[in-house]
């Protein structure tokens, strides 16, 4: 049997609309496949279930991960962060806003989808983190790196998909990131309750 041509894109365009028509929990895979004209055989050829129609699978740890490892060799862990997130942002959301907007929209609407998008950022950490390793990066700088990114990615996806979509989603990140790299640096002069030394004669 032949495949039918974009079966991929027509099962994701038919779930969007059921999804936003009816709601996450009320669509069948035999509701997506009749709107989509395909057969459930097909749906699951792409798709182990209606959730995956969501999420984009192992797809964007795999290929963050592979960013990771391939970025150049003088750039500091934070610095890799920035570029990888920047790929990514052009590769999979660029002219996207509207349709980002509306499946955040049917996600945060869905408490199994909320726990499904938790565990898809645990699994970028994951990858992330073993990329870092792979470049060289102790275990622990490793996993506060991948976290740290995962972290600015998140914040910036959902403050960029709720807005108006002026800016672009590197934009987002960059304003994310400035805002973390600020925060985790303690001004000058000023000393955290970790820093600040200790008088030699205390207050009784």
């Amino acid at each position: 049997m032949r495949w039918a041509p974009d079966a991929r894109g027509r099962l994701e365009r038919a779930a969007f609309e059921l999804f936003a028509e009816q709601g996450f929990a009320a669509t069948t895979v035999p509701q997506i496949t009749a709107r989509a004209g395909l057969t459930t055989r097909t749906f699951f050829r792409h798709f182990g279930d209606k959730r995956e129609v969501v999420f984009a699978g192992s797809e964007i740890p795999e290929t963050a991960a592979r960013l990771i490892v391939e970025a150049p060799a003088d750039l500091e862990p934070m610095q890799v962060v920035r570029r990888v997130l920047h790929q990514v942002a052009a590769a999979r959301f660029d002219g996207n806003h509207e349709q980002t907007a509306a499946w955040r929209r049917i996600i945060e609407g869905n408490d199994e989808l909320r726990d499904r998008d938790a565990r898809k950022r645990s699994d970028l950490v994951r990858a992330a983190q073993a990329a870092f390793v792979e470049r060289g990066e102790t275990p622990l700088q490793a996993t506060v790196v991948a976290e740290l990114g995962v972290l600015v990615f998140q914040v910036a996806l959902e403050q960029w998909a709720a807005g108006a979509g002026e800016r672009s989603l590197a934009e987002t990140i960059d304003e994310v990131s400035t805002l973390v790299r600020e925060r985790a640096t303690p001004a000058p002069g000023v000393h955290t309750s970790a820093t600040r030394p200790v008088s030699d004669h205390p207050e009784c």
